[in-house]
C-alpha cells in the first residue's frame, strides 16, 4: 500500500525563534499588525510503501526522531494518509 507523510516540524515554544520575529517585524512594517506569536517551521511530504497505516506512521516517526527533527530545539507533528490510485 502506497502512503503520504505530511510532516510539521517546528521551533520548541519555550525556545527563541529569530526567523518567526523577523517575519512578524516585517507584516508590521506592510502595516499587517494585528499579527503574533508567529513561528517558522518545515513541511516535508514523503510517499511510503507500507503494508499498514501503522508500519507507514511508525516509519515516519522513525525518520523524524533519527534525521528529520532536532529533538533538542524542534518537535514535530504528522500526518499518514493512504494515497488512492489514480
Amino acid at each position: 500500500m502506497e502512503f503520504k507523510a505530511l510532516i510539521s516540524i517546528l521551533p520548541h515554544e519555550v525556545l527563541l525563534d529569530p526567523q518567526g520575529k523577523a517575519v512578524t517585524e516585517g507584516l508590521k512594517n506592510l502595516g499587517i499588525t494585528n499579527v503574533d506569536g508567529v513561528r517558522v517551521g518545515k513541511r516535508i511530504t514523503m510517499n511510503i510503501t507500507a503494508g499498514t497505516r501503522e508500519q507507514a506512521e511508525q516509519v515516519t516517526r522513525e525518520a523524524c526522531e533519527k534525521l528529520l527533527a532536532n529533538k533538542i530545539m524542534e518537535y514535530f507533528e504528522f500526518e499518514v494518509e493512504e494515497m488512492q490510485n489514480a
